[in-house]
């Protein structure tokens, strides 16, 4: 039973599979303070450190449960706590822009939730404004806000445009994420070279002609 268990988890964990569009957070996931669950990890990665067989008598390891801890709630996953999400202000297009919009690579810093290793790459994000626009810096900073929490690329793409499409008031929102997972190049099939794309789009992007739009302004090069 345990060993069937273990192929499970390794089988789910290799299709980067998730069942929750939504990152699955417990109820009490923010009763303790940052500060006390950095004191908790530190205390655990200690212990999975000595299990390794690493002696945190040296001085370059002492530290490191700490550093990791720290790392982990305050650093990489500062994404998981709803307070840090920034507001989307958007504004009336007064001046009634109608055309594409296209804020390109956005960098994407996030780690992966089945491995808890490095996702990088970049986010492309476009809409069609209606009567609703929004600052260009808002959209970095909801990118980077999913972007910093354990994720699946699938559920990132459709988080950042879920939101963005209440934010405008629009379904013609379009988000695509090139990136290289370190799950796949540093274990498993340990491949060096690959890239995971994904695209997630509704509204005027159902049309073939406006993805072709977007695919032909991150063709374009600014010198």
């Amino acid at each position: 039973m345990k060993e069937k268990l273990t192929e499970e988890f390794e089988s789910i964990g290799n299709m980067h599979y998730s069942a929750n569009t939504n990152t699955p957070l417990r109820e009490d996931a923010f009763v303790k303070t940052d500060d006390e669950k950095v004191q908790n990890i530190q205390k655990h990665f200690k212990a999975i450190m000595e299990e390794l067989g690493l002696d945190l008598t040296d001085d370059s390891l002492s530290g490191t449960p700490y550093r990791v801890a720290k790392m982990y709630v305050k650093e990489l996953f500062y994404g998981l706590n709803p307070e840090h999400k920034p507001k989307l202000s958007s504004f009336e297009n007064k001046y009634g822009y109608g055309k594409m919009l296209v804020e390109s690579n956005i960098s994407i810093d996030s780690s992966c939730e089945h491995h808890f290793l490095p996702i990088t790459g970049f986010a492309h994000v476009a809409y069609i404004p209606g009567e609703r626009v929004i600052g260009l810096s808002k959209i970095n900073r909801l990118v980077d806000y999913y972007a910093h929490r354990p994720q699946v690329q699938e559920r990132l793409c459709l988080q950042i445009l879920k939101d963005l499409q209440e934010a405008l008031n629009t379904e013609s929102v379009l988000v695509m994420i090139s990136s290289k997972h370190l799950c796949v190049s540093s274990r498993g099939i340990k491949d060096k070279s690959s890239y995971t794309t994904t695209l997630e789009y509704g509204g005027e992007f159902n049309d073939i002609n406006r993805r072709k739009e977007f695919f032909n302004c991150l063709n374009q090069k600014i010198d």
